[in-house]
């Protein structure tokens, strides 16, 4: 075999194995991808239970409640036009009060209840996401009156 065919060889064989390296990668991350959802998104668009997802909104008033355990804590995440329930295992960050925002990574149940794994709350009094920017705060406090309409979750 001639060294030309052989480079030839070589060069295909190289593009054939980084082109599956490449789509290894892409299954692999594809999976583990974490997307952000305001309420109103989580609520309109149909996400997959027990897929990894970011929440973020403002946490309602008078909806932080702590669990007998002392560890679980529930609370309602709004943005203004939709609520969802949030129930997180573990210590809260210092910052996460009622009426600030924070955003949780976890997975949606069954139930519709988001389960958080990680909260992670605002900087300062000046902070806001991005995402959340629009957002008015009078809103927030009068969708307050809406979630205890609907059973008070």
């Amino acid at each position: 075999m001639k060294a030309k065919h052989q480079r030839l060889i070589l060069i295909m064989g190289a593009v054939i194995i980084l082109v599956a390296a490449s789509l290894l990668a892409i299954y692999a991350l594809r999976n583990q991808a974490s997307y952000f959802y305001t309420p109103s998104e989580l609520t309109e668009k149909n996400v997959e239970v027990d897929r990894a997802i970011r929440l973020g909104g403002m946490v309602q008033l008078d909806s932080i409640k702590t669990a007998n355990d002392g560890i679980t804590v529930n609370f309602l995440v709004g943005d203004g036009e939709a609520i969802v329930p949030v129930s997180y295992r573990g210590i809260t960050p210092d910052l996460f009060v009622e009426g600030s925002g924070v955003v949780a990574e976890g997975r949606l149940n069954a139930d519709g209840v988001f389960v958080a794994d990680n909260l992670l709350a605002k900087h300062d009094e000046n902070y806001m996401p991005r995402e959340l920017d629009g957002i008015d705060k009078t809103a927030i406090e009068n969708s307050t009156s809406k979630s205890s309409m609907r059973g008070g979750q």
